[in-house]
């Protein structure tokens, strides 16, 4: 008779490749802030951007894991080979500042969260939460680490439960899905930009790419498509169900978020939420304890994830950069540079607690280096995936370039547009 362990190892879910988990980790505390917010000030006329936004996620995010599967390298260590080192090292930069300042909101809210359920002070909380990710992290070997993490992404389902707990004009919400109704003015752009900002996130991008040769360093190891094209109509075809479905399970979540938010706080009124734990803490008077706990369950669940792969995709593009030895299955004495930035991006962001800096003013410079940096990283990993020097016989289809194409020109309105409010 087979074990707990051992059923849980031969369960489906533990054969699903990175995107689950990178899907997931888009729906971290400070994106359930952005899209509480938006269903908090606009109601269900925010539920549009999930559908619009979902292809364009799924197309970006399929494109980084191909070049890492067929590349057997990670994502900036491709840029490097292609693009000045310069360029390549200021965006790996400002990517690690931004997720720093990214980390240091999420675990804000984290502590703030478990506060609110346990009532233990919440920078103790934090600090709790901030040394389990990282021992988990430097402890755990890569295989065991994200077997966790994929038991873990269920917590996001405690989203679709809240809807349960509420009354929801499925009438009108599919009406506003398709055909939203809103001013035009300041205030909804800028929720626009914010979710765009957050739904398609550079960090995903580096985290993604390195996972799928993480992957494959783990028995029984397998080698770069370049160089064994054997299973690569298999391995592609695992790449687009398992980015696109994890994909689509991240912006569900989202859309539950704002519907959840908008039938509750937007119908009453509270139309300004500045953290995931406000909103858990909004919805306990109007849709009881049940929902509050199932919304603080979910930040605390999928603050779980987004920490650790912040972190973790700050050490991957820092490590391809450097030249440094890299990996989460390697231990921490092979690999002391990219376990030093993961223990800096943690400690950093528990430190920012202890100043006089906003987490959400963190946050807010969080979106504005990611608007910064995410348009020309988009540009160069179509460049990269479409290069048949890059990507041999296997660069992108026609149809992800148009979608990457789409997600460029959005992310570029939304980038200009947050300048130019």
């Amino acid at each position: 008779m087979k074990t707990l362990w051992q059923r849980l190892k031969d369960h489906p879910l533990a054969h699903v490749g990175p995107g689950l988990i990178s899907g997931v980790a888009d729906d971290d505390p400070s994106g359930i802030a952005t899209y509480s917010q938006a269903g908090a000030q606009l109601g269900l006329d925010m539920l549009w951007t999930m559908p619009f936004s979902f292809p364009l996620m799924a197309a970006v995010q399929s494109m980084c894991a191909r070049i890492g599967r067929v590349t057997g390298r990670g994502l900036a260590a491709n840029m490097k080979s292609v693009f000045p080192r310069p360029l390549v090292r200021g965006a790996v930069l400002l990517l690690l500042l931004a997720n720093i300042l990214n980390i240091a909101a999420d675990v804000a809210a984290m502590g703030e969260t478990a506060e609110l359920v346990t009532g233990v002070n919440r920078h103790a909380m934090t600090m709790l939460f901030c040394l389990a990710t990282l021992l988990a992290q430097v402890l755990i070997p890569y295989h065991r680490y994200v077997f966790f993490l994929k038991w873990l992404t269920f917590t996001l389902l405690a989203y679709a439960a809240v809807l349960f707990s509420v009354h929801v004009p499925w009438s009108e919400v599919a009406l506003h899905t398709f055909w939203p109704h809103f001013t035009p003015d300041g205030a909804s752009a800028t929720i626009i930009v914010a979710v765009f900002g957050t739904t398609i996130s550079p960090y995903l991008f580096f985290w993604q790419a390195s996972e799928e040769v993480e992957d494959m360093r783990v028995p029984p190891r397998a080698t770069a498509l370049l160089r064994n094209a054997q299973p690569a109509a298999r391995e592609l075809r695992r790449i687009r169900w398992d980015t696109w479905s994890g994909m689509f399970y991240s912006n569900l979540t989202a859309y539950f978020i704002i519907l959840a938010t908008a039938v509750t706080l937007h119908a009453v009124g509270v139309t300004r939420i500045e953290t995931a734990a406000q909103a858990a803490s909004a919805l306990r008077p109007l849709a009881g304890d049940f929902a509050f706990l199932l919304f603080a369950l979910g930040i605390l669940g999928v603050g779980l994830i987004g920490v650790p792969v912040l972190a973790g995709s700050s050490a991957y593009a820092l490590a391809e950069v450097m030249n440094w030895q890299w990996g989460l299955e390697r231990r921490a004495t092979d690999a002391r540079g990219f376990y030093g930035v993961i223990a800096v991006s943690v400690l950093a962001g528990l430190i920012i607690q202890y100043l006089p800096i906003s987490p959400m003013r963190a946050l807010f410079w969080s979106a504005v280096i990611n608007g910064v940096v995410a348009v020309p990283l988009i540009v160069m990993v179509m460049i990269l995936v479409s290069r048949r020097s890059v990507m041999g016989r296997f660069p992108a289809s026609r149809v992800v370039l148009a979608l990457g194409c789409t997600a460029v020109v959005v992310m570029g309105v939304a980038a200009v547009s947050m300048f130019a409010r």
